[in-house]
């Protein structure tokens, strides 16, 4: 029996994110799966509780926790490239969801259903569209996140993804980047 998943999990810590920009602190898809899973949380929790949502919260937070898992296997291709084309984006969907399936396969049988459900989730389901939601709130803020430490390299990339934050018609994406977002741009001594 192969029970190499958690092992191969384990290895996200080297999978670097941004390869193509400089940064000023460099992330790996481990920490990103990380922040992605709790801003997931949070969303689902915003429109459950304060807009009459009824997501599954916990499908939710395993959905972001697991949404990189594949790239252990394919590494992280940068977005310019990932979207180059609709050929390139449906190859790459398709190694992606190749090296998920891998990766399950990886688990002991009676788990592997349970893995499953989270890693090749259905992208029309309310929960993975909360975790993308929550996927480019993460991208943005990692945008903040270097300007304030005096990067312009991420000028582009934070109006862009702002732009498209600013279009979504999610009512838990508009409260958390008009209240939860403008703490991304404070200093410690402002947090306290």
């Amino acid at each position: 029996m192969n029970t190499d998943f958690y092992a191969f999990l384990n290895r996200m810590k080297y999978i670097k994110r941004w390869s193509l920009m400089h940064s000023t602190v460099e992330e790996n898809i481990m920490e990103h799966s990380w922040q992605v899973t709790t801003i997931a949380h949070a969303l689902a929790l915003i429109k459950n509780k304060m807009f009459g949502g009824s997501v599954d919260v916990y499908k939710v937070m395993c959905i972001a926790q697991y949404h990189e898992a594949g790239e252990v296997i394919t590494g992280d291709l940068p977005t310019p490239i990932k979207y180059f084309n609709k050929d390139i984006q449906t190859a790459y969907k398709d190694l992606e969801k190749n090296a998920c399936e891998k990766l399950i396969k990886m688990l002991p049988e009676e788990l592997q259903d349970e893995y499953s459900s989270f890693i090749l989730d259905n992208p029309d389901s309310e929960e993975h569209k909360i975790m993308k939601c929550a996927d480019r709130l993460a991208a943005y803020t990692k945008c903040l996140e270097e300007i304030k430490s005096g990067n312009k390299e991420f000028l582009k990339a934070k109006a862009s993804i702002g732009k498209e934050l600013e279009k979504s018609d999610r009512e838990e994406v508009k409260y958390f980047m008009a209240n939860i977002v403008p703490g991304y741009e404070k200093t410690l001594d402002e947090l306290e």
